[in-house]
């Protein structure tokens, strides 16, 4: 009983480092909104939590990280915030799930987080059509701006996910930080 409580306190401590990791790494990109649009430093830690502290404190993370920011600094702003929000909680939810079901071998690293990231996407561009309103009108959320946010504007950071997080995670798993 005594190892379960101290798993749960582990969980509890990485879900609260990398709630404060959200908090500091997009000021590396000195609020600049096209960079940290390209390099998306807040999706880090909330895509390393989905490995660390499993999908429930993932998903916490996720979700809290950019109201949290939005509050203390008024930065991602309204209502870019409301749909990181959903976005980032997904992605920590649906990386947990998956790292959590499937083998621990490095592929599979690279699947949970490539299908966290087009989950995450997918949420974020719902939450924006019912934030903004769609169809062809000005002021609404279109397809094109849904691919060019999340794709062809964000590349840099999807490539920088891809290439960082697993090696983090591969790390962390031979640290035996992480269970493997």
């Amino acid at each position: 009983m005594n190892g379960n409580k101290n798993e749960k306190l582990l969980r509890l401590i990485y879900a609260a480092v990398c709630l404060a990791l959200c908090m500091v790494l997009p000021f590396l990109t000195g609020h600049i909104p096209q960079i940290g649009q390209f390099l998306s430093p807040m999706h880090i830690p909330v895509l390393l939590a989905g490995f660390l502290c499993g999908p429930w404190w993932a998903l916490a993370v996720g979700f809290i990280a950019p109201i949290l920011r939005h509050l203390l600094f008024q930065f991602p702003p309204y209502p870019t915030f409301a749909a990181m929000a959903f976005e980032l909680a997904v992605y920590g939810l649906v990386c947990g799930l998956l790292y959590r079901k499937l083998p621990k071998k490095t592929p599979y690293i690279y699947v949970s987080l490539i299908v966290a990231m087009i989950a995450g996407r997918i949420v974020s561009g719902l939450a924006n059509v019912v934030l903004y309103g769609m169809g062809a009108k000005e002021g609404t959320y279109t397809l094109s701006m849904f691919l060019a946010a999340h794709f062809l504007n964000a590349w840099p950071g999807i490539v920088l996910h891809i290439v960082l997080i697993p090696a983090v995670v591969i790390a962390l798993q031979k640290a035996k930080i992480i269970k493997n």
